[in-house]
């Protein structure tokens, strides 16, 4: 928080110090947010068009070169991680779930495995990491139609490589759930993923989901978006019947998975509506609204850290104002 007289708190200041009466810091920081998330589509949308019409020669010169550049300019080693997770709020004994994208993690100079190392640092041996392990991409419904057998030991997380190598690694345990399976390590990972296997829903109150809001966790986003964070999805369901938009289908599908034994069983899940809207920009500005939305990076890569009992009351609030959970159109 910065320091200075009172008018620091009440106005709008230019560089030259003058203060313009009834401007609110929190709007403002809500309109920066919002400037910066437009911002970030835009260039988004830059590199979409930019993949599509560049030749292929031309992309790999151009990712050679940015790569170069972050190598540079902006290098960060294993060692920074701790650091700047700790500043940012992390703290020994946290229940912590991880979203992250490892192709964001420009300039680091190491590997997966010294991402979760640092993460497993941080927290120590008395917190829980968790990481979402979900095994497609796009709607549960398509998925399930493609008749998946999920096992736990061998099904792969499509959910970016850190999380596969972390499903993997020694001391992480996964639960059982055919479309939304969660890796966990830490103290608290038994009790995580003990019964994930018997929820009807894919992340409803006693899923490894739910768990994290009773264990007042904190979610991390690592060079990834708001719309990445399942958490919101768990909110969603809670919420629903306070909802105007079904959130799940009305439809069960029978979904396969293999217990410890390697027997086969059905579940027959409702699953996330595929009409949902995933734009979590409402969510992203009430967060920042309420000071709720806390940012660091580490040389180019953004990190944010959240509480997920600060998302479930921001989410509450916009749901109240019919803002949370749109469909998206019928095209």
């Amino acid at each position: 928080m910065r320091s200075g007289g009172p008018a620091r708190g009440q106005g709008d200041h230019t560089r030259t110090g003058r203060t313009f009466p009834g401007r609110d810091p929190a709007r403002r920081r809500c309109e920066r947010g919002g400037r910066s998330e437009v911002t970030a589509a835009i260039r988004a949308r830059v590199r979409t068009v930019a993949s599509r019409v560049l030749p292929p020669g031309v992309k790999r010169g151009l990712k050679r070169l940015v790569r170069a550049y972050h190598q540079r300019f902006l290098a960060f080693t294993p060692a920074d991680l701790p650091r700047v997770l700790l500043q940012l709020g992390v703290l020994p004994g946290d229940v912590l779930m991880v979203h992250s994208a490892f192709d964001k993690f420009l300039g680091f100079h190491g590997g997966p495995v010294d991402v979760i190392r640092a993460l497993q640092e941080v927290v120590g041996p008395g917190g829980t990491l968790m990481m979402p392990t979900i095994p497609f991409q796009g709607s549960a419904v398509e998925y399930a139609t493609g008749e998946p057998v999920f096992d736990a030991r061998h099904t792969v997380s499509r959910m970016g490589l850190i999380t596969e190598v972390f499903r993997r690694a020694p001391g992480v345990v996964r639960s059982v759930h055919p479309t939304h399976s969660v890796a966990v390590w830490g103290s608290r990972a038994d009790a995580i993923i003990a019964g994930h296997e018997l929820a009807d829903t894919p992340c409803g109150r006693l899923t490894p989901y739910g768990k994290l809001l009773d264990y007042d966790g904190k979610i991390l986003l690592a060079g990834v978006p708001a719309n990445t964070m399942t958490f919101c999805y768990f909110v969603a369901e809670d919420l629903e019947p306070r909802l105007t938009v079904p959130v799940l289908t009305q439809e069960r599908y029978p979904m396969r998975w293999k217990d410890p034994e390697g027997t086969v069983r059905v579940s027959n899940l409702r699953l996330f509506s595929p009409r949902l809207d995933h734009d979590m920009s409402p969510l992203v500005g009430e967060l920042k609204r309420r000071n709720a939305w806390r940012e660091r990076r580490v040389g180019s890569l953004r990190l944010t850290l959240l509480r997920a009992r600060e998302v479930y009351d921001a989410a509450a609030a916009l749901a109240e104002r019919g803002m949370f959970v749109r469909e998206r159109p019928v095209r």
